[in-house]
């Protein structure tokens, strides 16, 4: 594999090994400021005092006293606190100031909060990118297990969807759309400023039965309650300084620090019992036999088939069992402990923390997850505030038991008079060998391990007053070991087999992700103006082995798990891959008046996934802001308390097509002539493969009125991705399926995103909050050179969306034979693919937002939190067998006017038909729903001062209102839906 580097002049490499080996030479010794914060004449605790325009900050300790040693001559300090508008204190000649808070009904002020975009922070207000944040009480008071979980609903234009309710699973998130039409569209997720890889480590053939596409999160390493907020970065003025990662979006998660206090105590213990959302409405016997009884007369049969037990005597007629109740139906619990300890001085802070989770499945068997999650959040600064350091370390490692077999599609199609499980001995029953006994396969389990851990240090010397290097380093290491085991017990015994048939395959996977980014900051301010400045240069380095292996044949079930043991020994994969990322990047900020700002991005990667010539991409970005509440004609318009219009123009990039795909590649086969293991070619070379490229463009408005009680955001967006990265086919004599290639397609991402905050209430004891999310996308497929001529036809159409199905237009039911029907837009007498496939169904939500309440009185805290989406999915008639065969079916088949005459199968005519009813509108629904996503009770119990109890209870899918019939309007068909959550819990503090 060849080397990938930058190249960087002897004098380059001296200077940026100078940054980052700079050390504190130049402290220099400010004024000092002390004072007291109080709402009214009681003491506020860890309120954060800091010296505007700097890092320079310091909280208020038990007495509400606080000191601070300034870095500036014309310093102002800022005080914060959550319960409080922010407050500016000029410090002019004063050396004592104190503070005093009230919470008289008088309006709002707009809080300064400061936005976290990643390698720089900035005032929320005089922001010009488009940045949304969640902060750690949304995130708390959701019982999950995910923070992906507890973002659904939170952030317009960011749409997260669970692809299983199986414990561990993953989940599809899409920010403003589907960018890419084959490369990756998750965006990048930035944990204490350290990338974090999202692509599931698993093998497909282990774990796709149970959890889709392989889908395993390692996000499951966190716990949400550890985090501290999440930013979320959407248009090009915010992402484009991280160039081509951030073509997706980025995703900031900070986790929390600990606070210059004294040393707290933290248990939160808490207990959820879990369900399914929704079942699917089944046929029970009665009318299950009837429909089985008009097949066969349909199909002309008097005499039932000796193979049709369910009806011809040989399984008992009066029996009923709902499979679903049985095999998905039980009630999981989830049992969840937390511990951490906080703390520190003037200098030091710290916080160390842990967490134990152990959740039951809803499914058949003993099967569980656990996770195990600790972190230490370590954080020092000099006594002159001008050298910090801190360090981040989280650890998690989790265990997942599965059974192999999707118990969820199996309890949708089983027959509802099939056998008892266990005969009266207590064994498994076989029912005179006349079916598979699903939970037979209960005895094959799926058995993951995964460790993870993710660390950070960062450090910061101020060189100046205006000055400023710092530095972050970044490892990741992840494990994964996953394993599916397949044990003769399965199988029928009258089939005699053995130890000797039983299978295991094995898959071990193992990442490391270093990155090292230093960084000077420059703040420069005079009369009406402000400059700020930040150049830095981002090495990252990514490691992976994975080594998957299968093994058949052991002397005894019990060495299944010791690869060594097996009779046979096949390596499935073998793969070792390196993925180096190099970038410089800066960042030009200048505001005047504090009203009129402007700000520039620019970076140039480097990837070793491209070719010599298409290494180096150029990327950036241009981000306006005019706060036109603060022109003189508005300046006194008591109406609006709040008034900007920003807008962003900007080009990222993609890279995220995997390793290698540019070069000639050889696969290992092991199926020669007398065992011989030989090099076959699986990738052809292409040279000129390059960057994925994507214009992004945004204006938005954002108000206040009422004295800040009302605040609205409007965003409108429009992103173009061009030279998408496709695997092109290939005619059969190359010898080659594909060859990866930049083609001239385009794909539109375009919409409107609108968010509302409204404070109804604010008094000493009430406080009432409602938020609006809604957001219109659009996605479209703009152009695609010879897509007429490509393999692609069948899939895309130019002017519609990339998700789109072509389907057959299903208009009922034939009345001479009784089978389905389909429009013949041709006219030929015959339905075909190419001539009759001729509607676009769009399974992109044509609108999705939520609606939240926060009411507040005295201890007593409830949120609500309610979901919507609009949009189409294939209902419960698209993955079932034709009504009228061995196989149980939705209620709906009893409805004539919607299904075709009943069949065992024998009726040729009706057989084509539900073929092509398969890919048909009739299979297709409205999914749209409501759903009470969260709701959280919070009791906080008065206690003496250095002590605090909460109790809490939580709910989380509790409740969906839809027209769907394919059971949960979330689900992936027939697969887990997503499980509805109870909990109960405290948290103790002192």
């Amino acid at each position: 594999m060849k080397k990938f580097y930058f190249k960087l002049s002897r004098q380059s490499f001296t200077v940026l090994l100078g940054l980052f080996c700079a050390t504190p030479l130049l402290a220099q010794t400010g004024k000092t400021v002390t004072g007291t914060v109080k709402e009214l004449q009681v003491p506020l605790v860890g309120v954060m005092v800091k010296e505007e325009g700097t890092d320079n900050s310091t909280f208020t300790d038990d007495n509400g006293n606080y000191s601070l040693t300034l870095q500036q001559d014309d310093a102002k300090l800022i005080f914060e606190q959550l319960d409080f508008p922010i407050r500016e204190e000029a410090v002019l000649n004063r050396s004592v100031i104190n503070v005093r808070f009230t919470k008289e009904d008088n309006g709002i002020q707009l809080k300064d909060v400061v936005i976290n975009a990643g390698y720089y922070s900035v005032k929320d207000k005089e922001r010009t990118g488009s940045i949304a944040r969640v902060t750690a009480k949304e995130i708390e008071n959701q019982p999950v297990n995910n923070v992906l979980d507890a973002l659904q609903g939170r952030v317009a234009g960011l749409e997260i969807t669970p692809t299983t309710g199986t414990a561990g699973g993953g989940y599809t998130i899409r920010l403003r759309g589907q960018n890419s039409i084959s490369a990756g569209n998750d965006p990048l997720f930035i944990i204490d400023g350290v990338p974090f890889d999202m692509n599931s480590m698993s093998y497909t053939s282990i774990s796709n039965t149970v959890m889709p596409n392989s889908n395993i999160n390692p996000l499951n390493s966190i716990d949400p309650k550890s985090i501290e907020k999440i930013e979320v970065l959407k248009d090009a003025d915010a992402t484009a300084i991280y160039g081509s990662r951030g073509a997706n979006g980025v995703i900031l998660i900070t986790t929390k620090k600990g606070q210059k206090r004294k040393t707290t105590f933290n248990i939160d213990s808490s207990i959820s019992v879990n369900s399914i959302t929704k079942k699917v409405n089944l046929l029970n016997t009665e009318q299950y036999l009837m429909m089985r009884k008009k097949a066969f007369a349909n199909d002309g049969i008097t005499n039932y088939p000796t193979n049709a037990y369910d009806i011809n005597g040989a399984w008992d007629q009066t029996r009923y069992t709902d499979w679903q109740k049985v095999l998905i139906g039980n009630t999981g619990t989830t049992n969840n402990t937390r511990l951490n300890i906080m703390g520190g001085d003037e200098q030091t802070s710290f916080m160390i923390g842990t967490n134990f989770m152990k959740e039951t499945s809803v499914l058949y068997g003993d099967y569980s997850y656990k996770k195990l999650n600790a972190f230490i959040n370590l954080n020092h600064s000099s006594k002159d505030n001008r050298f910090k350091v801190g360090t981040v370390l989280i650890y998690g490692e989790d265990n997942n038991i599965l059974p192999i077999e999707n118990l969820a599609r199996t309890a949708k199609k089983l027959a509802p008079n099939a056998p008892a499980l266990f005969d009266e001995n207590g064994n498994l029953n076989w029912e005179n060998n006349t079916w598979t006994n699903p939970i037979a396969s209960t005895y094959s389990t799926y058995r993951s391990h995964a460790n993870v851990l993710n660390t950070s240090f960062n450090m910061s010397y101020a060189l100046t007053d205006q000055l400023t290097f710092k530095t972050n380093l970044g490892y990741n290491h992840s494990i994964l070991k996953d394993k599916s085991f397949n044990p003769h017990t399965v199988r029928n015994p009258v089939y005699g087999n053995t130890s000797a048939d039983s299978s295991v395959i094995m898959n071990e996977n193992e990442k490391e992700v270093w990155s090292i980014e230093p960084q000077l900051d420059y703040h420069l301010s005079w009369t009406n103006s402000e400059i700020n400045l930040n150049v830095g240069a981002t090495f990252m380095m990514n490691e992976q082995n994975q080594l998957v292996t299968r093994g058949v044949g052991f002397a005894d079930n019990a060495l299944m798990n010791v690869r060594s043991a097996a009779k046979t020994f096949q390596f499935l994969q073998d793969i070792s891959s390196q993925y180096k990322y190099n970038a410089i990047y800066g960042r030009f900020n200048y505001s005047l008046y504090q009203k009129y700002i402007l700000n520039l991005t620019a970076r140039r990667d480097g990837s070793s996934r491209f070719g010599e010539a298409n290494k180096l991409a150029n990327f950036g970005a241009i981000g306006a802001a005019w706060i036109f509440s603060k022109e003189h004609f508005l300046s006194d318009q008591s109406w609006l308390s709040f008034g900007k219009l920003r807008g962003s123009y900007g080009i990222t990039g993609n890279d995220q097509i995997g390793d290698y795909q540019y070069l000639s590649t050889y696969s290992i086969k092991q199926d020669g002539y007398d065992g011989t293991t030989y090099l076959t070619p699986s990738r052809l070379h292409n040279p000129n493969f390059s960057w994925e490229k994507n214009r992004k463009i945004e204006g938005a408005i954002e108000l206040a009125f009422l004295k800040n009680r009302l605040n609205l955001e409007v965003n409108y967006y429009h992103n173009q991705s061009n030279n998408q990265l496709i695997g092109y086919s290939l005619p059969a004599t190359t010898g080659f399926k594909t060859i990866q290639a930049n083609l001239d397609a385009v794909v539109v991402n375009k919409g409107l995103e609108i968010a509302i905050h409204s404070t109804n209430i604010k008094k000493d004891k009430w406080q009432w909050e409602t938020s609006f999310l809604i957001t219109f996308p659009k996605n479209k497929l703009k152009a695609f050179e010879n897509l007429a001529q490509s393999s692609y036809s069948n899939q895309y159409v130019i002017g519609q969306s990339i998700n789109i199905t072509k389907l057959y237009n299903y208009i009922g039911i034939n009345p001479v034979n009784g089978t389905y029907m389909f429009e013949d837009y041709n006219n030929d007498g015959k339905i075909s693919s190419a001539d009759d496939r001729r509607i676009y169904t769009d399974f992109n939500p044509k609108w999705y937002g939520s609606l939240g309440n926060t009411i507040r009185y005295n201890n007593w805290n409830l949120e609500v939190l309610f979901q919507f989406s609009k949009k189409k999915a294939y209902n419960e008639l698209h993955t079932l067998n034709a009504a009228g065969t061995f196989f149980n079916q939705p209620t709906s088949v009893l409805d004539e006017g919607r299904t075709q005459i009943y069949t065992t199968g024998s009726n040729t005519n009706a057989v084509v038909a539900q073929n092509y009813f398969y890919t048909s509108t009739g299979v297709v629904s409205d999914a749209s729903f409501v759903r009470l996503k969260s709701l959280s009770i919070n009791y906080n119990v008065p206690l003496k001062k250095n002590y605090k109890v909460a109790l809490y209870a939580q709910g989380f899918n509790l409740l969906t209102l839809t027209n769907y019939k394919g059971g949960d309007p979330e689900q992936i068909e027939d697969f887990l839906p997503p499980l509805k959550r109870i909990a109960f819990g405290t948290t103790i503090s002192f």
